[in-house]
């Protein structure tokens, strides 16, 4: 009859029901299936819980690079000017952001002049680096132009400067106000350089959701960042803009035929990738230290049928007396592992979700405990806690914890399965 008998029989699942909602005094372990589902419920949240965390700071930085800067940043080749100087700048740069904007799957060439000064403001100071750029080409950076909390309107920009939330919040500088501009490279004069001071109303002020951005960056209308940062008729650089920026390194070779052989091309994953490696290490040290925690937590499913095992050995030497096989008995045990096992990572999956969820409430009342000051965005970059939740990370969660507890309680079920039944019943 044991031969005959289908694997995981209706019987089976009885009995190992039964064994499991058993109270200590009738031979079971309430208390350690409980530890157990417990254990891996908190193992899973956790594991779900920082994977989100972790693909939120990943789309989060990502999301703000592409969003402010440019995917594919354009060089002059450089040369030696009769003052024996380095100039790398663009002198034909409109012809050049022409080509580039003909190259398929570019979305914007836009000719830009950098420099860095000092912004003033009723006696407080603040360096910055000022970005000189068509309103046109402002208004395509989808962080600036789009930004949740911006102040001011960007159809004024030409009309002014835009800085950022951060520069603004240093300065105590709202929409309206008129700051100084001070550039040590300024008017050339037979004494020398002197700085050149000029003064701007503040038309727009972005938040693009970096702090080091907020805090460092301001723009103003291309043709007076030229006057201002004297290089009238060239261009530092041109910002390209591309479709598909994830795969942009397969437009290098045809961008560098419309820009020229000799041009320098720079994109967002050369100034970024050192980061975005950083953070893939990080996320696969993080992802086996939790699944060393999910194997912890499964352990406890062995203490607990190991337990289990002990304390129905009269009930295993009766069964295999009456002709349940071995089979039927490891199904037993391995059931009752196993829905511990189930049981909990259901539990941490619901936890690890609701978290990702609701992760602005719970951290601003766990700032709201903490008394303010958890987040500080001048270390982290961004300005809150971001959570991402991912339809694999997710099922990585539980496919790790539900092997884990399947694997570690075939060991004690098999251990019943060989009990003889004869030294089981021999003290009964």
């Amino acid at each position: 009859m044991a031969g005959h008998t289908a694997p995981f029989a209706p019987f089976e699942w009885m009995i190992a029901w039964r064994y499991l909602r058993a109270r200590r005094a009738e031979g079971g372990v309430s208390v350690m299936t409980w530890i157990s589902l417990i254990g891996i419920t908190l193992a899973v949240f956790a594991l779900i819980a920082t994977l989100a965390v972790r693909s939120g700071f990943r789309s989060e930085f990502v999301g703000t690079i592409l969003g402010a800067n440019a995917h594919v940043t354009i060089y002059g080749p450089g040369r030696v000017t009769d003052q024996g100087a380095f100039d790398r700048t663009i002198p034909e740069y409109q012809a050049m952001a022409g080509r580039l904007a003909a190259v398929p799957g570019v979305t914007r060439a836009a000719p830009t002049v950098r420099g860095q000064v000092m912004i003033s403001y009723r006696g407080r100071n603040s360096g910055v680096e000022v970005y000189g750029i068509t309103p046109a080409d402002l208004a395509s950076l989808p962080a600036i132009a789009d930004g949740e909390h911006a102040q001011g309107d960007l159809a004024d920009f030409p009309a002014g400067i835009a800085i950022g939330s951060g520069v603004a919040r240093e300065l105590g500088v709202m929409v309206g106000d008129r700051i100084k501009l001070i550039s040590p490279d300024g008017v050339k004069t037979p004494m020398g350089t002197s700085p050149r001071v000029n003064v701007y109303t503040v038309t727009y002020i972005f938040s693009a959701g970096r702090w080091d951005i907020d805090r460092t960056r301001a723009y103003l209308p291309l043709a007076e960042a030229q006057s201002y940062f004297n290089r009238e008729g060239v261009a530092d650089e041109i910002e390209v803009m591309v479709a598909d920026p994830a795969h942009v390194e397969a437009m290098i070779p045809a961008l560098r035929q419309a820009a020229g052989e000799e041009a320098q091309v720079w994109t967002w994953r050369d100034a970024s990738g050192g980061f975005l490696r950083a953070l893939q290490v990080e996320d696969n040290v993080m992802f086996v230290i939790l699944s060393i925690l999910v194997l912890i937590a499964t352990m406890n499913i062995v203490s607990g049928l190991i337990m289990l095992v002990k304390n129905k050995g009269r009930d295993i030497g009766i069964l295999r007396t009456i002709g349940l096989s071995e089979g039927s008995v490891l199904r037993i045990f391995f059931i009752c592992g196993a829905f511990t096992g189930i049981i909990g990572t259901a539990m941490g999956v619901v936890l690890g979700c609701l978290f990702a969820i609701y992760i602005d409430p719970i951290f601003s009342f766990v700032n709201y405990v903490a008394g303010g000051g958890v987040w500080d965005p001048a270390i982290r970059g961004i300005y809150s806690l971001p959570a991402e939740l991912h339809f694999w990370d997710v099922m990585k969660a539980v496919i790790l914890s539900l092997g884990l507890s399947f694997i570690v309680t075939i060991f004690p079920a098999r251990r019943a399965a060989r009990l003889n039944p004869v030294e089981a019943l021999r003290y009964e």
